[in-house]
């Protein structure tokens, strides 16, 4: 496995040029605090949960049922909406990061990603029809899938005005919406959604739609932040996925029991991610995160990490232990 680098796919001088884009997004959702709402738990509706901790002035729970980390209270619908409509942080994204990184991550992750979907869909036996990517953003992944020939129609949903441009740009058949907003049933043989569902108010709703979207016996593919994945239990808040976009932060059994609560078979949960080790060394380099009191992680990660960050990498991949969840369901 060739490990990707946090620099490769979010360069420092870009970063640090976007953070000003990402101060003014905080700030719009939190001028407009009349407008959030307390929620019950998006993976089981429980509504008993302890504090997590705050960053930024927003507010992390934690299930005491399943374990989910979600933000609570949080932006409501509406402002959620209105909020990506406008995101200055997305444009910046759109304008500058993903042009200056799409070689590097066309190669690191959106080849490898549709090699992965070729895989599962073989497994699976899925052929033909219409494949559905929510989230598209630059449109890089549609692409690739594209490039499989395996589906009849490729199609991109994207909220963002920007990025469903640039989508169309770049030839893809996009639909500029939330998907919850697309009409009828059951049309599509695969749908996946990457890093999507920790950004929604509903992830419950969201899932319902894919299920009555997708063809009888169509897959569902999901990713997102995995909370009990190595850089994030090692880091907590200082991790960089708490962030004001990111609301839900479920765990292999949290999420997969909420894809069969909404009607899907659960077939596979893996955690394919390769950034964990990079992220925690970084953020040590960065006077973050203290390892000394750590010998064991201080030894893999920082001064054993030629010799021993990439087996160490694999070996949480491997065993469902990084912090990048997947999870591939199929329609009853």
């Amino acid at each position: 496995m060739t490990l990707i680098t946090e620099q490769s796919i979010r360069p420092a001088d870009l970063m640090s040029q976007k953070r000003a884009c990402v101060i003014a997004d905080r700030n719009y959702l939190l001028e407009r605090r009349d407008q959030w709402v307390e929620v019950s738990c998006p993976a089981c509706q429980e509504t008993s949960f302890e504090a997590y901790g705050d960053k930024d002035d927003i507010a992390y729970v934690s299930c005491n049922a399943c374990g989910t980390i979600y933000t609570n209270p949080r932006p409501n619908l509406t402002l959620l909406h209105e909020f990506y409509s406008q995101s200055e942080n997305y444009a910046f994204w759109n304008e500058h990061i993903f042009p200056a990184t799409e070689t590097a991550r066309r190669e690191r992750i959106f080849k490898p990603r549709a090699e992965r979907l070729d895989q599962l869909c073989n497994k699976f036996e899925i052929q033909g029809g219409t494949f559905l990517e929510i989230g598209a953003a630059f449109g890089t992944f549609c692409q690739e899938v594209d490039r499989l020939q395996r589906f009849k129609q490729v199609v991109g949903v994207e909220p963002t005005p920007g990025l469903a441009a640039t989508c169309r740009q770049r030839g893809i058949e996009t639909r500029e919406c939330f998907v919850e907003q697309i009409e009828g049933q059951g049309f599509a043989r695969t749908i996946a959604a990457f890093e999507v569902i920790e950004h929604l108010f509903a992830p419950q709703d969201f899932i319902t739609t894919c299920e009555r979207l997708l063809e009888p016996g169509g897959l569902l593919i999901l990713s997102c932040p995995n909370a009990q994945g190595f850089d994030v239990a090692t880091l907590g808040l200082q991790s960089g996925t708490f962030d004001h976009e990111h609301l839900n932060y479920f765990n292999p059994s949290s999420l997969s029991n909420l894809v069969e609560a909404c009607g899907l078979e659960v077939l596979e949960v893996q955690t394919p991610g390769q950034l964990d080790v990079d992220l925690v060394r970084n953020a040590v380099h960065q006077g973050r995160c203290d390892l000394s009191h750590q010998p064991f992680l201080q030894s893999v990660i920082v001064d054993r990490f030629e010799e021993l960050g990439k087996s160490f990498q694999e070996y949480l991949s491997d065993h469902c232990m990084s912090s990048h969840l997947w999870i591939v369901a199929r329609k009853r």
